[in-house]
């Protein structure tokens, strides 16, 4: 039977599954908090302490399975590679494990998504990033700059376009717009917006949380709204389509769009289609096949071509089993 852990190292948070044959990994997720990134300061240790806190449980609960290979899809290995292996090095001294495998999140997702397929995967929430992976290993990563420098076409990107078009409407500077209406119920006076969406610390966050009603009055007929759902999707379309060139060849090329901001449905998912079909290089829209911890999985077990440049691996060079991390420097082979 083969078994492996596969990890999704979030900044929110951090889930883990041990996964066998046959194994329904919806029904044994382990999660715990997440990390700041291993990006940044102290990134390695964070992340360090919350895996081990996802995986130590799950593998004291099934001591008869006996995994060779932890896969760690984590925020922030592909700007620093250096951590990403620091990171594996650390976990195999913490863990009973033959290899820990160390990628970023953006590359499981994509393997998830596309089953280890070259394409393209637009992943949007509160922000938004796409990831091309060529037939050849070419890797592209497109936007993702945060909600003032980038994000074009997010939730954060389209809930302030919205908030801006309700003061707008609120001065007379603008046409007129439910939106306006919809967010006096959702943060109160217009006077005090600007305070309102900084009160939880996360400005992009609750800019995003107006999204859906931006896509709740386009889909009841307001041009304001539809337009800047419209202007969003074209934000995305050209995202897409950066990506697909950065990575090479003229054939058609798969693309997926996954995360919360799918959720919208067709105000915004509409004119996502309409934009990119008129992409110079075809490009096939599909749903996505799965999640990031499935692409953990994969990477882990049967990891494609076109993803393992992307991977960091060290493994142990004697079958040695630490009982408590952390325990003594493992000797590593890469």
């Amino acid at each position: 039977m083969t078994a492996a852990v596969a990890v999704d190292l979030g900044k929110t948070g951090c889930r883990a599954v041990l996964w066998t044959d046959g194994t329904d990994p919806a029904q044994h997720v382990h999660e715990v908090a997440g990390a700041p990134g291993l990006a940044d300061g102290g990134g390695v240790a964070t992340a360090r302490a919350a895996v081990c806190a996802a995986v130590l449980p799950l593998l004291e609960r099934q001591r008869s399975l006996k995994p060779t290979t932890v896969c760690v899809g984590a925020a922030g290995a592909a700007t620093d590679p250096q951590a990403a292996r620091a990171l594996a090095v650390h976990l195999l001294d913490d863990l009973p494990i033959h290899e820990v495998a160390v990628t970023s999140d953006a590359v499981t997702a994509h393997a998830g998504a596309l089953g280890g397929r070259p394409g393209v995967v637009l992943a949007i929430g509160t922000g938004c990033v796409a990831v091309g992976i060529g037939a050849d290993g070419s890797f592209a990563r497109v936007d993702g700059w945060g909600p003032w420098l980038g994000d074009e076409g997010s939730g954060a990107w389209i809930g302030t376009a919205g908030l801006r078009a309700a003061l707008r409407a609120h001065d007379g500077r603008g046409p007129d717009t439910v939106l306006l209406r919809a967010a006096v119920e959702r943060f109160g006076d217009p006077d005090r917006l600007p305070s309102a969406i900084g009160r939880d610390g996360s400005p992009a966050r609750t800019t995003a949380s107006f999204a859906p009603d931006v896509a709740r009055a386009a889909d009841a007929g307001d041009a304001v709204a539809a337009g800047i759902l419209r202007q969003a999707a074209g934000h995305l379309a050209t995202t897409v389509r950066a990506a697909a060139h950065r990575v090479g060849g003229r054939q058609h090329l798969d693309v997926t769009v996954t995360g919360g901001l799918t959720g919208l449905g067709e105000p915004l998912l509409e004119p996502l289609r309409s934009a990119l079909a008129d992409s110079p290089r075809p490009l096939h829209l599909r749903p996505p096949l799965g999640r990031p911890l499935e692409g953990a999985r994969m990477l882990a077990v049967k990891p494609p071509a076109s993803h393992e440049p992307h991977v960091v691996r060290v493994q142990r060079a004697t079958p040695t089993v630490p009982t408590q991390p952390p325990a003594p420097a493992a000797a590593v082979q890469e």
